[in-house]
């Protein structure tokens, strides 16, 4: 549980400094527009801490971290939260800086931006898995 707790707390972290990130490099580049760089704060706060402490709570209430789904749920929601939390961060810094991307670069940051949403989505999966596991083991 202390490393779900101290997960939550980075998350936290990387939540504000996302945020103060956003504000400060907008304003440096004066760039006045929409940018995928507003919504990073909101990702790692939402997706990222309050996640870990909803987790925690499971822990506590039904020990889902007892079930074998439990490790690849944390593999894949947290590697797929990073992947697309750092395709946000490559997107929006282009967007500020105002660079043209090729064709190319543009769609394979996207892909990897959808492969990033993918692995979360197996991770809650896995999430659900464990969950619906650990309940029917309570309820017999």
């Amino acid at each position: 549980m202390k490393k779900i707790a101290n997960l939550s707390f980075i998350y936290m972290i990387m939540g504000l400094v996302g945020g103060v990130f956003y504000r400060e490099f907008t304003k440096f580049n004066g760039f006045t527009g929409t940018t995928q760089l507003s919504v990073i704060h909101t990702h790692l706060l939402m997706l990222g801490m309050f996640m870990m402490l909803i987790i925690l709570i499971l822990i506590k209430l039904f020990k889902i971290n007892e079930h074998k789904g439990f490790k690849r749920f944390m593999m894949f929601y947290n590697g797929g939260l990073h992947l697309t939390v750092l395709m946000m961060l490559i997107r929006g810094i282009v967007q500020v800086i105002g660079t043209d991307l090729s064709k190319g670069l543009n769609a394979a940051i996207s892909g990897m931006s959808g492969l990033g949403h993918i692995a979360l989505a197996i991770g809650l999966v896995y999430l659900f898995i464990s969950l619906k596991a650990q309940i029917a083991l309570e309820e017999k």
